[in-house]
């Protein structure tokens, strides 16, 4: 089941470090991307308790149960932006990649739609 998970991530570009950090570059612009992410959290009823730009994009974060989600926009160029997700679960040493991955393919699926 796991390798299916990380298959199906790798297979749209989510890319995932060994701590529990989830990425993905976007081509599309910060404003477009940031949109796209406010929608996402609104659909997976995800209240947003932070969304402010920060010197090198956005930054939001948002709360599920028992979860704090971290996501960081970060423009690389006027139509380039990367995204980072931290899924925090419990105690701020777990981390829930499952969530920070559903997230990006939402949010993907947002800017296609």
């Amino acid at each position: 089941m796991a390798l299916t998970a990380g298959g199906i991530a790798a297979g749209s570009g989510v890319n995932h470090t060994l701590n529990g950090i989830s990425y993905k570059t976007f081509n599309n612009p910060l404003d477009e991307l940031r949109g796209a992410t406010l929608a996402t959290l609104a659909q997976m009823d995800m209240a947003v308790s932070r969304d402010e730009a920060t010197d090198s994009g956005w930054a939001i974060t948002a709360t599920a149960i028992e979860r704090e989600i971290e996501i960081e926009l970060e423009k690389l160029s006027g139509q380039t932006t990367r995204m980072r997700v931290v899924t925090h679960e419990g105690e701020i040493f777990f981390k829930d990649s499952a969530t920070s991955t559903e997230i990006i393919l939402i949010t993907a699926d947002n800017l296609a739609g």
